[in-house]
């Protein structure tokens, strides 16, 4: 089972765009839709990415794998293996640049096998289900970012490597650690540099995943659209892969 585009279906409400390491502070006020944000020196700023462009761009299909209910946590690992991913996500409003608070961005992928949790077994592979491992979300903080821990994502037959992703905001946390209501501004994917993966996909865990993998070029949803497509900027934690990487990406919102 496998994601399938749906050009027919996918709107204009929001943009990603990539960032570096740390956020700088930029006008609000003066970021019209389709301009870059310029820098301000007055008191009337709030803290973006470098770079922001409050363009919307088309969102990307959920897929047939996302499960209701998951764990708001900045760890979704749970003891999976795979090389250490620590992603940086900040939410904007598309409008105005200015970063939106309190905001859960809810991730979910494969492991390195390509299997989801709650599907296991899709990709051919026979091993424990939680139906919980590499799912859930975090709420973003006061400067609109949202930091989650996760495995660098495996692959699955007809798709290349991506993470899935939504934007809720007025959510209601629950007693048992998960979420309930709000709305949904946003649903899409991110994709991964096919140099960083491709040195990946050469070590152990990944290798024992013996599916074909899909390229970004390859990709029936991917659109070769760079960052503005859910592209982050990824940066080495260490000397090689094993270590693991860093990503950011800014996620523009429409709110209204």
């Amino acid at each position: 089972m496998t994601d399938t585009p749906t050009k027919d279906t996918i709107g204009r409400r929001t943009v990603l765009v990539a960032t570096g390491a740390t956020a700088v502070t930029l006008a609000v006020g003066a970021a019209a839709p389709g301009t870059q944000a310029a820098p301000d020196t007055t008191a009337d700023t709030a803290p973006v990415a470098a770079a922001a462009v409050c363009t919307l761009t088309r969102e990307m299909t959920e897929g047939p794998y996302y499960l209701d209910g998951q764990y708001v946590r900045s760890d979704i690992t749970e003891g999976k293996t795979g090389f250490p991913l620590k992603l940086a996500l900040t939410v904007v409003d598309n409008d105005t640049c200015a970063t939106i608070s309190d905001a859960l961005v809810e991730i979910w992928h494969c492991d390195a096998l390509g299997e989801y949790s709650g599907y296991v077994g899709n990709n051919g592979h026979n091993e424990p289900d939680s139906g919980t491992f590499l799912r859930g979300g975090v709420l973003t903080d006061a400067g609109g970012v949202a930091r989650i821990t996760t495995v660098y994502p495996g692959w699955y037959r007809g798709r290349c490597v991506h993470i899935h992703v939504k934007v809720h905001v007025g959510v209601t946390l629950t007693p048992d650690g998960s979420f309930t209501g709000g709305t949904e501004l946003h649903t899409g994917q991110l994709f991964f540099d096919e140099t960083i993966t491709a040195k990946v996909g050469r070590l152990s865990p990944y290798s024992a995943n013996t599916v074909t993998r899909t390229t970004l070029a390859q990709d029936g949803i991917y659109d070769d659209g760079g960052a503005a497509s859910g592209l982050p900027t990824l940066a080495a934690l260490g000397s090689g892969p094993s270590a693991g990487y860093s990503g950011t990406l800014t996620l523009g919102v429409e709110r209204s």
